[in-house]
């Protein structure tokens, strides 16, 4: 069934991936302050011309006629690198009752402590249980215009609901996939699927339950499954279709090797969990007699076009395998937190070469400058010193690097040539008002939040107006009823 738009009365649903008709745009926005190549420069026009930026040009002390006019701090839009659209359904009811747990929630993978991560694994499962193509595309676009009033312009969707409830493919096999790129258009922000093998429930476990709507039997159907996805996704411009191993628990290692042929032979970004509890360290260990970076490594997935997720539980030895293979690693400080993961070593896998890029993950807060300066606070928490990265690398982080791993290397920074994708933060909100102009950076990155994001802009055309979603403008109602259809 098609889903009623709350906001317009119109019927659309998950088949309905063209974004919506654009609007005519100024060719010329003015900024009052941006953050080009680093600095932060006060009075740049940005003239754009085919959804990308024909020219930066700096020192404008006044909006031209005609140009549309940011205040505020305007910086290359946002990339969240690590999405669960439907993770967003729990936030609160995970928090509900928390409470001290007698055991470790770091133990034996078959251990249920209350408030451990595999107990937060299994109401995630319920949510996973009661979606369908229709309520995940009502969800996912509610979520993803979330993320555009955070002044995100581009997702990474980990995605592996695959099938239906009995796990049986539906007609079209990809109808979940193909909801989450509808999704994305009609929210107006661009979107790498990254479509994640999902084959067992541990290693050597074949998948248990919930687990069979994830999987798709072996790396073949995957991978035939998949390039049909990626053939028929749509716009490039818009969509983009990527792989990700779910984790080595999750894939055999005899299958890691068709995964990482596949996002090879289609120049495409390859994600991965990457040593996120210390259950899956010792696991892979008993099974295979190796880390799962090791692991990995030997079976071809790891490279410069590979993002590992997470990376919690390294050794110094998988942070040296990491940096010299030139893999990335997605950091998503607030989830890891809030699951009681642990910090993981991002200083030190940046040193070794590792590129660093931020994901919101589950969605307990949607906010990527959170994101950004939870990082550096993290690791002052447990190294007791200050300093560790600037914020213009924090903004890096949020901005072109995350958009590198997402497969978008046009987009993240404000220059010629570049998507014309930015977003707007405002410097005189409670939070962000005092600093001086030059230390606007600062103010954005340790001061301000989402509710700051005052325009989001995508290819040239506003989705995100004086902090109103254009296409949503009741986007909390939209949000409260797609997650009200698939809780309890």
């Amino acid at each position: 069934m098609p889903v009623t738009d709350p906001e317009t009365g119109t019927e659309r649903g998950p088949g309905s991936a063209d974004p919506p008709a654009p609007v005519s745009e100024p060719a010329t926005w003015w900024a009052e302050h941006a953050w080009v190549d680093g600095t932060v420069e006060h009075g740049v026009a940005l003239d754009v011309a085919r959804g990308r930026l024909a020219a930066v040009r700096t020192g404008v002390e006044a909006p031209e006629p005609g140009a549309e006019v940011l205040r505020g701090l305007t910086v290359p839009g946002l990339a969240n690198a690590h999405s669960h659209a439907f993770h967003r359904a729990l936030r609160g009811t995970v928090q509900r009752g928390v409470r001290s747990a007698p055991q470790s929630g770091h133990g034996a993978a078959g251990a249920r402590a209350p408030d451990s991560f595999w107990a937060w694994r299994e109401v995630m499962y319920t949510v996973a249980e009661r979606l369908t193509p229709d309520s995940y595309f009502a969800l996912a676009r509610a979520v993803y215009a979330e993320m555009a009033l955070a002044g995100i312009t581009c997702v990474g969707e980990f995605h592996y609901l695959h099938h239906d409830r009995a796990g049986l493919r539906y007609a079209d096999p990809n109808a979940m996939g193909r909801a989450l790129i509808a999704a994305a258009a009609e929210a107006g922000i661009r979107i790498t699927l990254l479509d994640t093998c999902y084959l067992s429930a541990g290693f050597g476990r074949p998948p248990e339950g919930h687990q069979r709507r994830f999987s798709d039997g072996s790396a073949e159907v995957w991978a035939e499954r998949v390039g049909a996805l990626r053939t028929g996704a749509g716009a490039e411009e818009v969509a983009r279709v990527g792989a990700a191993v779910h984790s080595v628990r999750a894939v055999p290692a005899d299958a890691l090797g068709t995964v990482a042929a596949w996002a090879g032979e289609a120049g495409a970004p390859l994600h991965v969990h990457l040593s996120e509890q210390p259950a899956e360290n010792e696991a892979c260990l008993a099974a295979h007699g190796c880390t799962p970076a090791e692991l990995l490594a030997a079976h071809g997935v790891t490279g410069p076009r590979t993002t590992a997720v997470h990376a919690t539980h390294l050794t110094g030895a998988d942070i040296a395998l990491l940096g010299g293979s030139g893999t990335g690693v997605c950091m998503c400080p607030t989830t890891e937190r809030d699951l009681a993961d642990g910090i993981g070593p991002a200083p030190a896998l940046e040193r070794a070469g590792c590129a660093l890029s931020l994901g919101s993950d589950s969605h307990a807060v949607v906010d990527l400058l959170e994101e950004a300066r939870a990082m550096e606070l993290d690791e002052r928490l447990r190294t007791r010193r200050r300093g560790h990265w600037p914020a213009g690398r924090l903004l890096r982080a949020a901005t072109a690097d995350g958009h590198a791993a997402l497969g978008w290397p046009e987009a993240g920074r404000l220059a010629a040539g570049a998507l014309a994708d930015f977003t707007t933060i405002a410097l005189d909100s409670v939070r962000t008002a005092g600093p001086a102009a030059r230390d606007a950076a600062e103010a954005a990155v340790f001061a301000a939040t989402a509710a700051d994001v005052r325009h989001t802009v995508v290819g040239g055309r506003h989705v995100v107006r004086d902090g109103v979603h254009t296409a949503l403008p009741r986007t909390g109602a939209v949000l409260a009823e797609a997650i009200a259809a698939v809780r309890e």
